[in-house]
């Protein structure tokens, strides 16, 4: 289930507590057993800690890149790029970063959030804005968000940058890419304007992506990997059917980790048998 999207600062809702009659003995009743119920091992509690893990981490590799986005402008101060209930693209400056550090960024507020996701059998990439329309850039290359269906408008290639690591291009169809450039209106302290024409790669079209940390491959691999070795040596023991000695337990643990655990565990109560009646 997609969760709403919560930024630095939200304060938690806080839930209102019933009172009186027959629905408010059913709701203490509800309440003893939520609070008798508990994850059944330290992974499960691990797995609901990833699944409302919210934090934002940069993207290293397009192969990092799905779910909820951040584009990171290369703009002095820092921007992201954004979109309206109207499908307007604009830039937005950041207010969630620290000391205008590209690599800390976090939106606050929605416009400036994009969903990532790569098209069925290519390489491309479609980003849909929180209105739930997608990302476009026309044959001028004026980005606009209005678009309920994917053409090759709304297709994009994510390049990294050869020679800065943890950046990226983003480039149409028709070979072109995003850029940014000092805004031509006459307004005092007018945003930069977003466009999709420029040919060559420039520091204009260089940008950072950052993502919700529990889509990033890498560190759900790791959580996995993680909870695969929380277990407890009463675990263990109840697997096996007898108490272990220490190289035991760690030979168990070790085949967590690796994904022999079962051929593992039904070796040792072959031991344990043998041992018995040997």
């Amino acid at each position: 289930m997609v969760k709403a999207l919560t930024f630095k600062g939200d304060k938690k809702p806080k839930k209102r507590k019933r009172t009186g009659g027959a629905s408010g003995k059913a709701d203490d009743d509800d309440n003893r057993q939520l609070k008798t119920a508990k994850p059944s091992t330290e992974a499960d509690a691990d797995a609901d800690a990833d699944a409302d893990d919210d934090s934002w981490v940069s993207a290293d590799v397009t192969a990092d890149i799905s779910g909820p986005i951040m584009f990171v402008l290369p703009t002095e101060p820092p921007t992201a790029l954004a979109c309206d209930a109207i499908g307007k693209v604009f830039t937005l400056q950041i207010e969630n970063i620290i000391d205008n550090n590209p690599i800390t960024a976090e939106p606050h507020d929605v416009r400036q959030v994009w969903v990532a996701n790569r098209i069925v059998g290519t390489e491309h990439f479609r980003f849909k804005g929180h209105h739930g329309k997608y990302l476009s850039c026309d044959k001028i290359g004026l980005f606009s968000a209005t678009s309920e269906a994917i053409t090759p408008l709304e297709s994009f290639s994510v390049i990294p940058t050869a020679d800065t690591p943890g950046t990226f291009q983003i480039q149409t169809l028709r070979d072109t890419f995003l850029s940014v450039r000092a805004s031509r209106s006459s307004k005092a302290n007018a945003s930069p304007e977003v466009r999709g024409d420029e040919t060559e790669i420039t520091f204009d079209t260089t940008l950072r992506i950052r993502m919700q940390a529990r889509y990033k491959p890498k560190l759900k691999a790791s959580k996995e990997e993680k909870a695969r070795e929380k277990i407890s040596r009463a675990e263990l023991e109840a697997a096996v059917g007898r108490r272990l000695d220490e190289d035991e337990v760690k030979r168990l643990k070790r085949a967590r980790r690796e994904g022999d655990y079962h051929e593992a565990v039904l070796d040792l109560k072959v031991k344990g048998k043998h041992d018995k009646y040997g």
